[in-house]
């Protein structure tokens, strides 16, 4: 149950948990913690619309609701991943995107689940569905399943690919994809491999571009600086290293983990900041990607509105 008075958020709960090593979801105890005064009053300004951006033919709100949460990948450890699994229930899912369009989020970028979309439009839901996938032979099972407006070739995959010298199954990937009449991404966490398909002009509709380099082969005796917490290396240079590139690119770039998995998370003045910088270091046809858990704080309205305030162009 819901404690008013304790009113942390997801962010600063992930914060809690990463210094919980060992200890069941059960036995962490909830921190109190505060919302600082301006942004309460953010939060009360519906009037402010959320900033629009073409994607192809579409009209999509800047801020995506992503579905890691939703698949219970948390990035942080089993014990998370295992809480974001029992809560994001099939119909906890499908009220948690009804809130996120009310709130003026209309694209949702989903991978592994897709069961909850059926009745998510039983009731009535016009959210446009960005799939991430990488199985050429799926394709049309996404396209009939979900009906996307694009599918985007997996970022894990991709870097893989690319490392193996393989960059040419991505890029038929893409070519399939193209085939069925749908915008076709692809999504990396090197920004090495976007810039390299951006040099080669393939005929890619746009990016999906992780803000941290996981993928990369980590020195365990590097001691550069990280963001602490899980078994994933987040740098803390590497946004600037991906945004530099998504300001080159041309096409459209869908920016993902910019609160480095909940690392940055530590109260909604640092959310806010993270915000602030993934909107004025991307173009203003970009937009950004973002899983949430409202499971302890309604975290739909404050992204919303930084969103809104940073996010207008």
């Amino acid at each position: 149950m819901k404690n008013k008075n304790h009113l942390t958020g997801r962010r600063e709960f992930i914060s809690m948990i990463s210094t919980a090593a060992g200890i069941g979801l059960t036995g962490i105890p909830k921190i109190a913690g505060t919302i600082p005064d301006h942004v309460k009053a953010d939060i009360n300004q519906p009037e402010l619309q959320m900033p629009m951006i073409n994607l192809g033919p579409h009209r999509i709100s800047r801020l995506i609701a992503g579905s890691n949460p939703i698949s219970g990948y948390s990035y942080l450890g089993n014990h998370t991943d295992r809480q974001m699994k029992d809560y994001f229930t099939t119909e906890n899912t499908v009220e948690f995107l009804l809130k996120c369009e009310k709130a003026g989020i209309n694209t949702h970028q989903g991978s592994a689940r897709m069961e909850y979309l059926k009745p998510l439009h039983e009731r009535g839901s016009g959210i446009k569905f960005i799939s991430l996938s990488s199985d050429r032979l799926k394709i049309k099972d996404v396209v009939d399943t979900a009906s996307p407006i694009a599918i985007v070739h997996h970022g894990g995959v991709t870097d893989r690919l690319f490392s193996e010298g393989n960059s040419m199954i991505v890029r038929d990937y893409v070519k399939a994809v193209k085939d069925t009449g749908l915008l076709a991404g692809v999504s990396a966490h090197n920004p090495d491999v976007i810039k390299t398909i951006a040099d080669q002009d393939w005929d890619v509709d746009f990016f999906m571009t992780c803000f941290y380099y996981l993928t990369r082969t980590v020195n365990m005796d590097d001691k550069s600086p990280t963001l602490p917490t899980g078994s994933y290396v987040f740098y803390k240079n590497d946004p600037e290293v991906m945004t530099r590139v998504i300001r080159q690119v041309k096409q459209p770039c869908l920016a993902f983990k910019i609160l480095g998995a909940g690392r940055l998370c530590s109260n909604q003045e640092t959310v806010k900041k993270a915000f602030q910088y993934a909107f004025a270091n991307i173009k203003p046809s970009d937009g950004v990607i973002v899983g949430m858990f409202p499971w302890f704080f309604d975290e739909i309205s404050f992204d919303s509105t930084y969103a809104r305030e940073f996010g207008k162009v």
